[in-house]
């Protein structure tokens, strides 16, 4: 896995925030939240996408989604899609201030849909237990930052916050 460790301080991200589902099983239908999926489709239909992509003037590029509160009674997290942006909030927009911290930056090569999975996958069974790290109680962020997330040459990120 290619990493990389820096340090950051507080940053800003603006954005849509809605609680979803982790079970993947789940839908719409019968669980009464919206699938981290159906999210993402939400906001490229409303264009909200674009309105963040300008607002981008942070050090994070691209799109970011970022889960925060686990409820492990729910199965449910609170899922941002965001971007990094130093300045007002647009009506209609939320903002999150994410702590400074240490960050461990993962690299996520591949189509992106399957690649973060694996990459997370990978990160708590082959990265954490092989180092002194352990993950911060601090909101995690993937970088959506390839403008084609499909690609067999996709680059992304994964950020976690460490100790």
């Amino acid at each position: 896995m290619k990493y990389k460790i820096i340090e950051k301080d507080t940053f800003q991200v603006v954005g849509v925030k809605r609680e979803c589902s982790c079970d993947p099983a789940c839908n719409t239908e019968n669980a009464g939240l919206p699938s981290i999926g159906e999210f993402w489709g939400e906001v490229h239909q409303n264009d909200t996408v674009n309105q963040l992509i300008q607002l981008n003037n942070g050090q994070i590029k691209g799109l970011l989604g970022i889960t925060d509160n686990y409820n492990e009674e729910k199965n449910t997290i609170d899922y941002w899609i965001a971007s990094e942006h130093s300045g007002d909030v647009p009506d209609g927009l939320s903002s999150f201030e994410i702590p400074a911290s240490k960050w461990v930056v993962f690299d996520v090569q591949g189509p992106a849909p399957t690649a973060m999975i694996n990459t997370w996958k990978q990160i708590y069974s082959e990265w954490f237990p092989s180092n002194s790290y352990e993950p911060a109680d601090t909101a995690a962020i993937e970088a959506y930052i390839d403008s084609d997330l499909y690609s067999p040459n996709s680059t992304n990120e994964i950020w976690v916050a460490i100790k």
